[in-house]
């Protein structure tokens, strides 16, 4: 049986807003440092402070700066008491608030003579300078990436606490591609993605790989749309799948969405084009509320030229940055080599005939 599109496409506002309910943000997880990396941070401990005191931020003489006014080369200031030397990382000792180069002291045998002054504060890393005490490692719903775990190693934690979806992407035989960059680009949000291959395009063998059992997260890849070998929508609703087909979303008129069981469900076409484009519209705001992510960032910029969209169908134009203006690349219909360019990328809703040359629109980013 071939499943075909419905008499009138689903709104985009409708199909998501029916994603979206009742959805929850999972529950986090502690995990080692190694692993946390990439996950989205949820409740991050609070750390310690770092350096605990003042320690010496360069090898030298440790000394009062207020003891060596007047000190130079042309009049060396004779010391009492030979000073302390201290490496790099070393707490300062006691009374100490300055780092003085080698050179800048003289030693001859117990008799010591300083050639420069000093200020208050050279040389040193203050306590707290570098981790204020009950700091974070990152902010709850942001990407935990390198820096964050650099500031977790140095203030002493372990483990950190994380959200990180299960996702479940089966394929389509056929769809290699844009399922390996679907897989990609759900690993960079966040998301613990694991790939499945159907063992063929029938319904039947895709319905066997459709197991909800563990993920928070379903997606198929190629066999939405109305071709003879297009199965993955008839396998959904073999399984029980109550979803939606069709929606008013250009590129992505032939994907699906709704719940296999509990489990939000997103069939996505097998081209590239289309499946970035239900991924941007429909599944990222998915991945926002069930990983606790931040809001994502829009930059706003005049267009460079004029975008035409025809009412009644949402629409996704891709943009690239060219002198502080967004450049049209495609609207509706992307070649892959649009896809390539692009840094951002921009809703049309389907009440919208587009926008002006020159006008300000408010743009995702591709890449955050």
């Amino acid at each position: 049986m071939t499943q075909r599109l419905p008499p009138s496409l689903t709104p985009l506002d409708t199909a998501l807003a029916a994603l979206l309910r009742g959805i929850d943000p999972v529950a986090a997880v502690e995990l080692p440092l190694i692993e946390a990396v990439g996950c989205i941070a949820a409740g991050m401990p609070l750390l310690s402070a770092y350096p605990p005191r003042d320690i010496a931020a360069v090898d030298g003489w440790a000394l009062r700066a207020n003891d060596l006014v007047g000190a130079s080369s042309y009049s060396p200031l004779p010391l009492s008491e030979p000073p302390v030397w201290v490496d790099a990382g070393e707490a300062m000792p006691a009374g100490c608030d300055c780092v003085l180069d080698a050179g800048a002291v003289e030693m001859a045998g117990p008799l010591a003579q300083v050639l420069a002054e000093g200020v208050p504060g050279q040389g040193v890393s203050r306590a707290s300078s570098d981790i204020a005490e009950r700091s974070s490692a990152a902010a709850a719903g942001c990407l935990i990436g390198a820096a964050a775990l650099m500031l977790a190693r140095v203030a002493g934690s372990e483990r950190l606490s994380v959200r990180r979806p299960r996702l479940r992407i089966v394929n389509a035989p056929g769809a290699t591609a844009t399922m390996q960059m679907i897989a990609g680009i759900a690993r960079a949000a966040g998301l613990d993605a694991s790939a499945h291959e159907a063992c063929a395009r029938d319904a039947t063998s895709i319905a066997e790989a459709l197991d909800v059992s563990a993920c928070d997260l379903l997606l198929t890849i190629g066999g939405s749309g109305v071709g003879r070998e297009d199965a993955a929508v008839t396998a959904l609703a073999q399984c029980g799948a109550e979803f939606t087909h069709g929606l008013a979303l250009q590129p992505g008129r032939t994907a699906a969405a709704g719940r296999l069981g509990r489990v939000p469900v997103v069939a996505l076409p097998g081209a590239p084009a289309p499946a970035l484009a239900v991924w941007l519209a429909l599944v990222l705001p998915l991945i926002d509320k069930i990983s606790a992510r931040q809001p994502r960032r829009r930059v706003t910029q005049p267009l460079a030229r004029k975008i035409a969209s025809s009412v009644g169908i949402a629409e996704i134009a891709l943009l690239a940055e060219e002198h502080k203006t967004w450049m049209p690349l495609a609207v509706g219909e992307w070649p892959l080599h649009a896809i390539a360019r692009a840094d951002a990328w921009l809703l049309i809703p389907a009440s919208h005939e587009g926008f002006a040359a020159g006008e300000p629109v408010d743009a995702y980013l591709m890449r955050e």
